[in-house]
């Protein structure tokens, strides 16, 4: 028995020696809770809304304001007219719209009945369909005490409809999330174990101290990659058309070019996983771990980043796939142009560039 006690006491101070095992012990659980918990919710908060009143009645201005005054609400604009709607979803200014029909005071009084017309973007069928519902249940409280003043039922109808998906399917979300999250894993897993692949056979020192360029060295290493990422951009592309009716809306060209920036900058985050892994196993746990997980979860796919707190919303901007992932809904989905993701794109190109300058200077360092 007292063997056994001294082995465990053993057992117990390597575990405690050891501060990855720690951190992996106490550290991943306490963050598992507070992201699951706390940060990231699929609950929606602060949806910003446009209105377009035609009857401009106290009964319209009394729902609107029930409507602001919800904490999930934000009312971002009045529109002159619906014509207008279109281009404030195009421009990403809102998540849902209210348009209030003339004479809606007058029907309600002396018909009973009223309608409402509710307007959601539609690519994101989760959000589209719970913001929705809490108009429609804001509309029904109101009803509610309307009834009760009036002293006989009064209806208002809330008429759904769903802008760029009417059929709330969900591929025209997940196809998105997909492509950003294949083409971060392919390019960062596979130029982080490659080049530590010529490390631990101790192959890159020798190519290093030959005539070759080691410029050329590196862009040889990405190339193959890139030109297999792109592979699987079109392999995604013409599987969404042929299988799941989404065919891109917007310039291909547009959607390709923007898909290289992303490429880019995914190659050149694997590079510096590769300069700091000392074996191919870390390098691919580094790529799956540190890029897997803020592409799921802070890039909007599974999560709306206007719910998460302050810290995490400005942590998803250095996360390249977030703007990916904006870019590939504007383009694919929407049928936008350049005017409408030239900041996503412009961010793009600068992380492309800038990653791949810094990737390169520490390669030469750590290397030669």
């Amino acid at each position: 028995m007292k063997q056994l006690l001294v082995f465990i006491r053993k057992e117990f101070l390597h575990v405690f020696r050891d501060r990855k095992t720690l951190l992996m012990l106490f550290g991943l659980p306490i963050a598992q809770i507070v992201l699951f918990g706390f940060a990231l919710s699929n609950e929606v908060k602060d949806s910003k809304i446009a209105v377009v009143d035609y009857s401009k009645d106290i009964m319209t201005r009394q729902i609107i304001n029930k409507v602001g005054a919800n904490p999930y609400f934000e009312i971002e604009s009045n529109l002159k007219s619906a014509t207008d709607i279109d281009a404030a979803f195009r421009k990403g200014n809102i998540k849902v719209a209210l348009v209030f029909p003339d004479n809606f005071s007058t029907d309600l009084i002396h018909t009973g009945t009223a309608t409402v017309q509710v307007i959601a973007d539609g690519s994101d069928p989760n959000l589209a369909t719970t913001v929705t519902n809490y108009i429609s249940t804001v509309i029904a409280d109101y009803t509610a005490s309307l009834s009760l003043q009036e002293g006989h039922p009064v209806q208002v109808q809330p008429e759904i409809q769903m802008l760029y998906n009417p059929d709330l399917r969900g591929a025209p979300n997940f196809i998105p999330g997909v492509m950003a999250l294949v083409l971060m894993l392919v390019c960062t897993m596979m130029t982080s174990v490659s080049i530590v692949r010529e490390k631990e056979l101790g192959t890159m020192e020798i190519l290093l101290v030959s005539p070759f360029n080691t410029t050329y060295i590196i862009l040889s290493k990405l190339a193959p990659n890139l030109l297999i990422s792109l592979v699987n951009l079109f392999i995604i592309l013409v599987l969404s058309d042929l299988f799941l009716d989404l065919p891109v809306k917007g310039s291909i060209v547009l959607l390709v070019f923007c898909s290289i920036l992303f490429i880019l900058t995914c190659l050149s985050i694997g590079l510096l996983l590769s300069i700091s892994a000392k074996t191919q196993q870390a390098a691919m746990m580094g790529s799956l771990m540190g890029m897997m997980l803020p592409t799921m979860l802070l890039t909007g796919f599974l999560f709306p980043i206007e719910n998460m707190p302050l810290p995490l919303r400005l942590l998803s901007n250095l996360v390249p796939s977030r703007w990916y992932f904006i870019i590939v809904k504007q383009v694919m989905l929407k049928g936008l142009g350049i005017g409408a993701v030239w900041k996503e794109t412009l961010i793009l190109a600068v992380m492309a560039f800038g990653l791949f300058a810094i990737s390169l200077r520490n390669f030469k360092i750590r290397l030669q």
